[in-house]
């Protein structure tokens, strides 16, 4: 039979979120890596599968979806058992909300630093929009941080798909392209990456894609 998933990833990309949840469903999925680093995402081969050419995708049978918010609210909807998804219609909506304001803002804001040829042409203009998306990406790690608060989840005592998308975005943040000290300027953001590197899910993840786990002490 089969695998009914197959994750299109690459090692640290946002495609990070998807494969913990993946893994967190117990479920059979085929990874699949994508080599961004040498254009792989731009080959004929994988733009057949998305178009877009970014990650992830996520093939099931024989279609396709694209976008992390669409694809973590399908791995745990369809994983009901997983727990991945809240029961109560309140809380679906803070998830959504999460998936949301990460997607199209924090994430866009991130990459106003890293892909700033996307924004710009010129060397002035290319400094320019770097510059400002650092400042931004400061102030929105730091309303993260507050929103997390205590959790010790992002949506309270429930664990969501919302979870490991944030994972992603701590790991960044402490990363070479902003290099923020992330225990000293998002301590609460910390203690929930801390708490999530004590799941074997993400821990089978991390050690795939070659990743280092944050501290747990």
């Amino acid at each position: 039979m089969p695998t009914p998933f197959r994750l299109f990833y690459s090692n640290g990309a946002c495609s990070l979120a998807p494969h913990i949840a993946l893994e967190e469903t117990g479920a059979p999925f085929e990874p699949v890596r994508i080599d961004m680093a040498s254009g792989e995402q731009r080959g004929s081969d994988y733009l057949r599968i998305n178009p877009k050419g970014r990650v992830p995708a996520l093939a099931v049978g024989d279609w396709v979806l694209t976008e992390n918010p669409a694809i973590l609210q399908f791995i745990a909807r369809s994983h009901p058992d997983a727990g991945l998804w809240p029961e109560h219609l309140r809380d679906q909506a803070r998830v959504v909300e999460w998936l949301g304001w990460i997607a199209s803002t924090v994430h866009v804001a991130y990459a106003h630093v890293r892909r700033a040829e996307r924004y710009a042409q010129s060397d002035a203009g290319l400094a320019e929009v770097r510059a400002k998306g650092l400042q931004t990406c400061r102030d929105l790690w730091q309303a993260v941080d507050a929103r997390l608060g205590d959790g010790p989840w992002a949506i309270g005592d429930r664990y969501s798909v919302a979870d490991p998308y944030l994972l992603v975005f701590w790991t960044w943040g402490g990363g070479s392209v902003l290099g923020f000290d992330m225990a000293k300027q998002c301590p609460g953001w910390t203690a929930h990456a801390q708490r999530m590197a004590r799941r074997p899910a993400v821990q089978r993840a991390f050690e795939r894609e070659g990743l280092v786990l944050p501290a747990t002490t």
